[in-house]
């Protein structure tokens, strides 16, 4: 070895080296001391000098692997070397860690891709874990991304490398909430419940049960942990795990480790220990996602184990995790009082299990999850607590079916201690802080034999108690009584009534017993003690006084608190007390429940204090008490009155948001009304410029009404013209008659011309007179055609222009101001209505809703008002389309007239009759006007 050592210290080819750190390789498991001693550091010196041949060093980390490893192969162990190795292996992991950089190293080398390194380095860094693990995951909690290297191990594809990366994983977290945090928010929850679901979830290997262990380490106490896996929803994918089906070829022991730590890892989640809001909140998440409903399908193999082949362990679990599931939940409790069992009739499922809880020949682990399961059931359960207690009320029971609390009470009088002793904590925990029930329960009475009279519950657990049964009966009825008892002074004055009941438990308490009966006695003296605390005086013989006075003469006040305080000095009681799921290695070992033991917490001092009082002072402390109660009334009344105050406040708080919030909106609503007033305003002074108004007026019924006028003198306007329009198609018509009838005497005129030439001759200085006449006369026609059809079109246009005003104007004047209208009204009566509180805004409003009304009233004047020019600009565009349509006709006939003149002239000249252009005439009657004119002037 020291050959070799020598060879990697001082060789200079790297082939000599390798062969020398693989020979000290395969001698390192049979001489571990001497390889650790002397190569330890040379074999560091090769991991520092040597990264770039990975071969050596693999060598390396597998030689220091075997040095500071206990894990040798079986046939290498002996017993009597156990501690040693044990002890080398902690001190070789000493040395290699005292210089932090070598752990640093092996960080570095871990990420390195090369199989034949990453693998031996993942193996060594466990390796140290499990010989110094708080000062190993120090080291690697200060290392830079020490942690988040580690993570990478797990997205590996080498199965081997990735399977190690979880065992060191597992290590690196145990008991280091730091590194726990940081792993989680490494998305190590992701990749782990990857694993499970790529491997078969409950089906899986060896693998599952590593991740399994590892989300344990990672939730286990660790509320931030815990916290982040229900907000990622992580909780939603376990409920596969335990989609279990029929399979009648058994069960592997791998399949059922890996079941038994899912149900182990769903009771971390909710396990009682944790903060009460972190529980719940996981409760209600397990239940909205279906958790709690698939827990509960596994339940019925458990009732009826005949239907299926799942292992007791698992049926036991299950029925630990589906208790702590609904502990203290009042969802989750109610979900689970309506769970049957598939038997025929349906039973419910509380029934079934309490029926197994009370039968001897169940196992004895199942009998304790199924007391567990129903002391969670009724955890803070006043309503489940009172269906059980119904059960035993007279009115409430059906000889046809079998309830709760008639296997309550077989099971309390049974001949089977255990039963005993688990049904009277049951039937306690069916009274747990709920005065009402302990009252009720006083009505229970029991038929104990034929012919006799039916017995109280209360008297029957005395009788049995006075009988002598074995310790467990009578250290599970104590706690019964003790239970009842306790904050009920009519409970107490029962008790009292019956006459045997103290001398029982005076004698007890006196005897000097054995280290059994002791515990029996320690439960006696706090029966008695409740006696006397909770006693309100009402019978006579019975007073506390007297009570004190028989303790201080028959066992003396030092003997009593003595014997009191046997109870939380026994062993059995300090383990109950620990938590609130009853574990027990063996039956006999049953005697106190969790929940009693708070109970003898809070009354030993003040039972112990009350036996020393004088009367004088409970006297006191009776008006103290009195007082108190006076006290506590007043304050309740005035809390139950703030608590009122409180909701009216809230309910004011919200209707105050309620109304700002609308507030707001109506404001918004006004401002954008506002505005859309305004955009009319301006809409309304265009229309009145392009109306033709110059000036503008404030008052709003002056706009309108002189915009009214201007618009009847204009329609006024037009009817004259359309008059004058009128008179003269009239005096055209007229001329046009004339003409037509010049023209058929010139036809006539023509028909003689034909007949004689004399005739001819003396007609053609007539014809042609009366020819010029006529062109004359088509002349003027022609012009005043002109004329007129100028005016016609420029009344087209006129008429034009009125039409695309008028739909404008009652455009925006019609529609959108009446909707404007409508709508501010009803902004105006919601708005008076929602802020009639709120003075500040009342006088704004107001004036709004008056301008709001005005403007209506002007709009509606306005609309009526164009209604009416529409109708009558419509009749004057009818009657210019007649004219014109008139006007048309005239000029076609003037059109065939010409026509005709046209033609009667060519005929004129055909014949030999001389006809004049219409330029030739109008010249000639110029000079016949000057002749005219001369002669006029000589004359």
């Amino acid at each position: 070895i020291q050959k070799l050592c020598d060879r990697v210290a001082s060789s200079t080819l790297l082939d000599d080296r390798r062969d020398a750190v693989r020979a000290l390789k395969s001698l390192s498991k049979k001489y571990r001391l001497e390889v650790g001693i002397q190569a330890m550091e040379h074999l560091i010196h090769v991991l520092q000098t040597d990264r770039s041949d990975s071969e050596i060093i693999g060598y390396a980390l597998d030689t220091l692997y075997n040095v500071i490893s206990n894990d040798l192969e079986e046939e290498e162990q002996e017993e009597n070397l156990t501690k040693q190795v044990d002890d080398l292996g902690s001190q070789f992991t000493e040395i290699f860690i005292k210089q932090q950089e070598n752990v640093t190293l092996l960080l570095t080398l871990v990420e390195e891709f090369d199989f034949h390194v990453r693998w031996p380095g993942v193996k060594l860094l466990t390796s140290l874990l499990k010989q110094q693990g708080p000062q190993v995951q120090q080291i690697i909690l200060v290392s830079p991304m020490g942690v988040s290297r580690l993570m990478d191990l797990l997205a590996d594809s080498r199965e081997v490398i990735r399977n190690d990366g979880v065992l060191l994983l597992q290590q690196l977290t145990k008991s280091n909430a730091a590194i726990q945090k940081i792993v989680a928010f490494e998305n190590a929850f992701e990749r782990l419940l990857d694993i499970i679901t790529e491997e078969g979830n409950s089906d899986g290997g060896i693998v599952v049960e590593d991740c399994l262990l590892l989300l344990q380490n990672l939730l286990k106490n660790n509320n931030s942990n815990q916290n982040f896996f229900k907000e990622g929803s992580y909780i939603q994918r376990m409920k596969p795990w335990f989609e279990v089906g029929d399979d009648n070829c058994g069960w592997s022991a791998q399949k059922v480790t890996n079941l038994h730590l899912m149900l182990q890892l769903v009771r971390v989640l909710v396990s009682p220990t944790n903060p009460p809001g972190a529980t719940s909140s996981c409760q209600k998440a397990m239940f909205h996602c279906g958790l709690l409903q698939q827990l509960c399908t596994i339940l019925p193999s458990f009732l009826f184990p005949l239907a299926t082949v799942v292992p007791a362990v698992i049926l036991t679990e299950t029925i630990n995790t589906v208790s702590e599931v609904i502990r203290g939940c009042q969802m989750n409790q109610d979900y689970f009082a309506s769970v049957n069992a598939p038997s025929n009739p349906p039973r419910p499922a509380i029934v079934v299990l309490l029926m197994s809880m009370v039968n001897e020949r169940q196992p004895f682990v199942l009998r304790c999850a199924v007391l567990y399961c129903f002391q969670c059931f009724l955890y803070k359960n006043q309503k489940g607590q009172g269906e059980i207690v119904s059960t035993l009320l007279p009115s409430t029971i059906d000889g046809n079916s079998v309830s709760a609390g008639q296997l309550l009470c077989g099971g309390l009088f049974s001949t089977d201690s255990l039963s005993n002793w688990c049904a009277a904590v049951a039937l306690a925990h069916a009274l747990q802080e709920n005065a009402t029930l302990k009252e009720q329960l006083l009505r229970v009475q029991l038929a104990t034999s034929i012919g006799n009279p039916p017995v109280s519950l209360l008297q029957q657990c005395t009788n049995i108690l006075s009988q002598g049964s074995k310790v467990q009966t009578r250290v599970g009825l104590l706690m019964l009584l003790c239970t009842w008892l306790s904050n009920c002074s009519i409970a107490v004055t029962h008790f009292l009534h019956n006459p045997a009941n103290i001398p029982f438990l005076t004698g007890q308490i006196a005897e000097n017993l054995g280290e059994e009966e002791q515990l029996v006695q320690g439960l006696c003296a706090l029966l008695l003690g409740i006696s006397i605390y909770y006693n309100d005086n009402s019978l006579e013989n019975y007073r506390k006084e007297k009570l004190k006075q028989l303790i201080e003469k028959r066992i003396g006040r030092e003997n009593f608190i003595e014997k009191l305080g046997f109870i939380s000095k026994h062993e059995l009681y300090s383990r109950a007390a620990q938590k609130p799921q009853p574990s027990f290695s063996s039956p006999d070992h049953m005697m106190f429940d969790h929940e009693f033991t708070k109970l003898v917490k809070e009354l030993e001092g003040v039972i112990s204090k009350a036996i020393y009082k004088s009367s004088e002072e409970d006297k006191k402390e009776e008006e103290v008490k009195k007082t108190l109660e006076q006290h506590d009334n007043i304050v309740t009344h005035y809390k139950k009155v703030i608590r009122e105050q409180d909701q009216e406040l809230e309910e004011l708080k919200q209707r105050i948001n309620t109304l700002t919030s609308q507030n707001e909106q109506l404001q918004a609503t006004v401002t954008q009304q506002v505005s859309q007033i305004q955009q009319h305003k301006d809409q309304y002074n265009l229309l009145k410029v392009q109306l033709g108004k110059d000036t503008q007026h404030h008052n709003s019924h002056s706009d309108t009404f002189q915009m009214n006028g201007i618009q009847m003198e204009e329609v006024s306007k037009l009817k004259e013209e359309l008059e004058e329009w009128k008179s003269k198609h009239e005096l055209l018509q007229g001329q046009l008659r004339e003409k037509e009838s010049v023209i058929e005497k010139l036809k006539s005129s023509h028909l003689e011309v034909g007949t004689t030439e004399q005739s001819s001759q003396t007609s053609k200085p007539g014809g042609l007179e009366h020819t010029n006449e006529l062109q004359k006369e088509l002349e003027m026609l022609r012009t005043q055609i002109q004329l007129q059809s100028a005016e016609i079109s420029k009344l087209q246009i006129e008429n034009q222009k009125l039409q695309v005003m008028a739909p404008v104007f009652y455009f925006h004047f019609g529609t959108k101001s009446l909707r404007l209208c409508i709508s501010a009204d009803a902004v105006c009566s919601y708005w008076c209505n929602v802020v009639c509180g709120f003075s500040c805004g009342q006088s704004e409003v107001k004036a709004l809703s008056e301008e709001k009304e005005s403007l209506k009233q002007h709009l509606d004047s306005s609309s009526s008002t164009v209604a009416i020019l529409q109708d009558e600009k419509s009749k004057l565009q009818q009657e210019v389309a007649e004219s014109k349509k008139e006007q048309d006709d005239l000029l076609v006939l003037l059109a065939d007239q010409d026509q005709k003149l046209s033609a009667l002239k060519i005929k004129l000249k055909d014949l030999g009759v001389p006809v004049e252009d219409e330029d030739d005439i109008e010249s000639g009657d110029q000079g016949d006007e000057d002749e005219d004119g001369d002669e006029e002037e000589q004359d």
